[in-house]
């Protein structure tokens, strides 16, 4: 008995302390949140932020087309024979009127030689006949001969001249087609392929024909818009020129160009009308079947207020922004942003030009948070 009244109070000493102790603990803990909820309206949040400012904005539709020749010629052979001779390489650039092809010659050469024979034999035929007519006629009022034999003579004279007017068209034919035989380039392109080599036997009728040339200056640039944006584009061709920009693959400086076509009808199927556009393409770096970026300018907006688009963020009450204050403080402000533009956004209504808006950090804001810019995000 006296060894259990002497270690009871030891016991019950450590008890208490380890209760003093677990009370101290969440004493701490319920001051410490305590502490944390009443201190984070005043905790500094770091933020990237930007100024709102006043500038022109273009109006513009952005699409992916493709691009065309301005002109595609299947070059064909319209005699037939052998090809003797190819002036050019593929993929050279001809101009118009240049020799591309040479067939043989010989035998259209021998064709005109026999027109012109038969034309010289008709035309002396054709002579001797008006001479006969002339010298009958005399004849046929003192009545040494009779008026049918005058008739049959005036009437072969006739005919001997429509054999002429055909000789002279069989020697026009024989001469071209002794022309064809040097084909010539209709304009100044770009060759393709070669589709016939030097020995072989071309057609007229060959459909395949000799080789392409397309037209590369200019060229065409064809696109689809939806048809939501047919109204627009239309008002704005009724104002003027269409201004187009051509951004090729490879990037770099645009190409500039005009709407030149608007599709008569909206397809049906995707809801999408077609359109073309022209550019010069001097420099021949657009080329046909290329797939290129195009930029479609319809209109200026002058004097828009221009935020960077991360700016802009979406919450249960629609888009809003949070615009630094004077006091380094942050506030709520429910906006209506209008079209973008190379990562910028319009603010339609809701900022003012000369504000400062959050834009990166807004996960740990809420209204009236302090905030230290950290960052200065390029005004647009």
């Amino acid at each position: 008995m006296t060894l259990f009244h002497i270690r009871f109070p030891r016991y019950r000493a450590m008890g208490m302390a380890l209760s003093l102790g677990a009370l101290g603990f969440l004493t701490l803990t319920a001051c410490s949140d305590k502490a944390d909820r009443g201190g984070k309206g005043a905790e500094t949040v770091p933020v990237s932020a930007a100024a709102a400012v006043r500038r022109d904005v273009p109006v513009q539709i952005k699409a992916v087309g493709h691009v065309e020749a301005s002109t595609t010629v299947t070059v064909k052979s319209r005699v037939d024979g052998m090809l003797e001779h190819v002036h050019i390489r593929e993929g050279s650039t001809v101009g118009e009127g240049a020799l591309l092809f040479e067939i043989d010659a010989r035998p259209y050469k021998a064709a005109l030689a026999e027109a012109e024979a038969h034309l010289d034999r008709d035309r002396a035929l054709a002579r001797k006949a008006a001479e006969d007519s002339r010298r009958y006629a005399e004849l046929v009022k003192k009545q040494y001969i009779t008026q049918e034999q005058y008739d049959a003579i005036q009437a072969s004279a006739q005919s001997l001249e429509a054999t002429v007017r055909a000789d002279e068209a069989a020697v026009d034919g024989a001469r071209l087609n002794l022309e064809f035989c040097a084909i010539r380039s209709p304009l100044a392109g770009r060759a393709g392929d070669l589709l016939v080599r030097e020995g072989n036997l071309v057609m007229a009728a060959d459909a395949r024909g000799l080789v392409v040339i397309n037209r590369l200056r200019p060229v065409f640039v064809a696109f689809s818009v939806p048809e939501q944006d047919l109204a627009r584009i239309r008002r704005a061709m009724a104002a003027g020129p269409v201004p187009v920009e051509i951004t090729p693959p490879e990037g770099g400086p645009p190409s500039a160009g005009s709407l030149k076509f608007l599709d008569n009808t909206v397809d049906p199927a995707t809801g999408s009308i077609q359109i073309k556009a022209v550019l010069p393409n001097e420099d021949e770096r657009l080329w046909p079947g290329q797939f290129v970026t195009v930029t479609l300018t319809l209109s200026t907006l002058p004097g828009a207020v221009v935020v960077p688009a991360q700016a802009v963020q979406a919450g249960q009450q629609g888009t809003f922004v949070y615009v630094v204050k004077a006091d380094r403080t942050v506030e709520f402000r429910p906006v209506k942003p209008g079209i973008g533009l190379d990562g910028f956004l319009v603010i339609e209504q809701g900022v003012a030009a000369g504000e400062t808006v959050v834009t990166n950090g807004h996960l740990r804001l809420t209204p009236g948070a302090k905030v230290a810019v950290t960052e200065e995000t390029p005004a647009p």
